[in-house]
């Protein structure tokens, strides 16, 4: 979950075209690094699926629905959608068929929470369908749950990429040298889960996973945050970099994240 968030922060003043680096050589800092609706809807779908671990899919949607709104509402024009500015505001709007990224972006915890694949797949299903009910919605988030949970149980790079493939039929053979020239502003699962995939099978360590997926382009702060959400797995976030991320957080998202690596640890330990 943290590595969701060090990447929305650490992509954040370099989304949409304008501001685009097509390059792994950039401050990870600026005065612009700020946390996005990225952060704010991975928290929200992390509390809902530890406040309902274990309980009926009904149940789980509505805390999914009603933290979402919550913590949404908190955290005001933190560059939500318009569609899904829409549904935020409105307590009886339903799911608007979305294939947006949204879905993909916010669905670290639930890579991290169950003990099988079959359970973490449906659980993606369901941070996704609240919103995102569209098949490629779906899909995107299943897709960057099962790379989480593929890479905790120590499966290859290889072999990830691999099943990812195989599973949802995402081009994962492209290179990021192939895919940065010509990569422009996509808000689809389709048009940018598979590339910040690809950013984190070609990195060497989390800041490199962090500086590939930026260097890409287009929606930036969201191809970091689900590459940096896939990498933490693997890849330990280096200390300084935790201390300016959670520096630039409020006391209450910070307090969110200790229990949601409590919540975890307690979960482990069972």
């Amino acid at each position: 979950m943290l590595g969701a968030i060090v990447g929305d922060i650490v992509g954040s003043p370099y989304e949409f075209d304008e501001n685009n680096i097509k390059t792994t050589k950039f401050p990870l800092f600026t005065d612009k690094s700020v946390f996005t609706d990225d952060t704010v809807m991975t928290v929200a779908v992390a509390r809902a699926l530890m406040d309902t671990y274990g309980s009926d899919d009904a149940t789980i949607e509505n805390a999914l629905t009603m933290q979402m709104r919550a913590l949404g509402r908190n955290y005001p024009a933190r560059g939500y959608g318009g569609m899904f500015q829409a549904w935020l505001l409105v307590d009886t709007a339903e799911a608007y068929n979305s294939y947006g990224n949204g879905s993909a972006m916010r669905v670290a915890a639930a890579g991290w929470l169950y003990r099988t694949l079959e359970e973490t797949l449906h659980a993606a299903e369901l941070t996704a369908r609240v919103t995102h009910n569209h098949p490629e919605g779906i899909k995107g988030a299943q897709a960057v749950a099962a790379a989480i949970f593929l890479a905790r149980i120590r499966l290859p790079k290889d072999d990830i990429r691999a099943y990812l493939s195989r599973a949802f039929g995402y081009d994962l053979t492209r290179t990021l040298k192939q895919i940065r020239p010509g990569y422009k502003m996509d808000e689809t699962c389709q048009g940018s889960v598979p590339e910040a995939i690809t950013a984190f099978l070609e990195g060497n360590g989390f800041v490199d996973v962090l500086r590939k997926a930026v260097s890409i382009g287009g929606d930036s702060d969201t191809i970091a945050a689900i590459a940096g959400s896939i990498a933490e797995v693997i890849y330990p976030i280096p200390e300084p970099l935790q201390h300016q991320v959670l520096a630039r957080l409020d006391d209450h998202l910070r307090a969110a994240l200790e229990d949601a690596v409590a919540y975890y640890h307690r979960r482990q330990g069972e």
